[in-house]
Formats: structure tokens, sequence, C-alpha cells
């Protein structure tokens, strides 16, 4: 069982529908968590829809763990690396949450005994092969939001509670953390379930806007048009992979 999970509905829709063209895909509550269980690329699959933020994103994937041997996250983030551009994909290599800071009782961004959790290189290989399948296509979809052709990008990906959308805030994490390609709400804290669990992870984003004073994309369109599209694609790409 492969578990699949995303922050948002629209982010998990296409997945969803992709997964309904295959078998039957039945419906469980567990722990207040609707979890939908199927087929997708020839795996049994569990897809679920986290919420948003740590908290959310963590209490859904503790009940994944107990059911699946593998947990993929896809989504949507800001970029905040050099040359990291909206429809660009990011695929983590490292998380980091980037709010954590229990000084001076522990260094800065430790959690869990970790200051960053590393994906599981077998899945992440596969996300990186689906990533460079899927930046070659869709292009149609990004020239009509008035975005460039996509480019494929793999490290350090941090997670944190706040929504970020301020220059300010932007330049004071790449100060603190120059190597972080991506910023968002959820992937860190589910990587740290996942590895207390010794259960594989890995994470792929695709980028909306740049999180800063400049953000102009059209997000709800932009997750009709790209992002879903995106996310489906690498999913049945990565999972192909995945034999």
């Amino acid at each position: 069982m492969i578990a699949i999970i995303a922050a948002l509905e629209d982010e998990l829709s296409a997945i969803v529908e992709a997964a309904r063209t295959e078998a039957p895909v039945g419906e469980k509550l567990v722990a207040g968590h609707r979890l939908l269980a199927g087929r997708l690329g020839g795996h049994d699959v569990v897809l679920a829809r986290s919420g948003v933020g740590k908290v959310a994103a963590a209490s859904t994937a503790t009940v994944l763990v107990e059911r699946a041997e593998r947990v993929i996250m896809v989504g949507t983030a800001g970029g905040i690396g050099d040359g990291v551009h909206p429809g660009d994909i990011v695929v983590g290599d490292e998380l980091i949450q980037h709010d954590a800071d229990p000084r001076p009782l522990y260094p800065r961004w430790w959690s869990n005994g970790k200051i960053s959790h590393r994906t599981d290189n077998i899945t992440t290989s596969a996300l990186l092969a689906a990533a460079g399948d899927v930046t070659t296509g869709h292009r149609e979809d990004l020239a009509g939001l008035g975005l460039p052709a996509p480019r494929l990008h793999c490290g350090l990906i941090i997670s944190g509670d706040q929504f970020v959308t301020s220059k300010r805030h932007s330049d004071e994490l790449r100060e603190a953390l120059p190597k972080a390609l991506a910023v968002e709400m959820e992937s860190a804290a589910v990587a740290q379930v996942c590895d207390t669990a010794r259960v594989p992870f890995a994470v792929a984003r695709t980028i909306s806007d740049r999180a800063d004073d400049d953000a102009h994309v059209d997000f709800p369109k932009f997750l009709k048009v790209v992002a879903a599209p995106y996310a489906r694609d690498l999913v049945l790409a990565a999972l192909g992979r995945l034999g």
C-alpha cells in the first residue's frame, strides 16, 4: 500500500479522478480523516487530504503510516531559492521546520532529535524521474498563465505554520537557510512522522509563486490548470517507476 497525501482538495482531485478510472474507490473515516482506498498505477493506494499546516499534516500522516509502506506528498509551494520560479517543480531530498526554535535547550530547527529529515532515496529517485517527464509537458498551460517553461530542482524544502507572502519574510528565510529551494506548510511534519515510523517518504512541490510581494499568479486557476494535473502525472509516473 502506498499513501498519497496533499494539503488541499484541489491538489488531490486529479489523482482521485485517475484512481476512479482504474477501480472502485472506497472511503473510510479514521480519527476524523477521510481516507480513499483504491488502485492507481498498478498499486494499492490510500489517498488523503491533510489540510493546511504542520499539525494537520502530522495528524494525517500518523494515520497513514499505520496502513502504508510508503508515503508520497504532492502539492504547491512558494519558491525562495535562486532560479526557482512559478511552474517549476521542486523534489525534496531534505526537510526542515523553519519555525522550530527550541533554543537554548536544543539547537535551532531541532525537532525529535534531528535538525532535518531526509527523504527516501528510492522513492525520491522515482519522483525525480517522473518530474523530469512532467516538466517537458503542460507548457501550453503555463504559457496561458504567462509563465515560462518549467524547470526541475532537487534539494531542501522548508515548512512552517506561516503562509509566506512578503519579500521581507522570504529574505529572512533565505538568509537563515540559504540552501532552501521552496517553502510550504506541511512536508517537514510529514517527514518527521514517517522518519519516526520508519516509513519511506518523498515529496514533490509545484511552485505557484515566489513567496513575496510580487506573487501574481491566480492561485485557484493555477491549482486547476497546472498543480492538479502536475500532481496526477507526477504520482502516476513515480508509481510506474516503483514497480
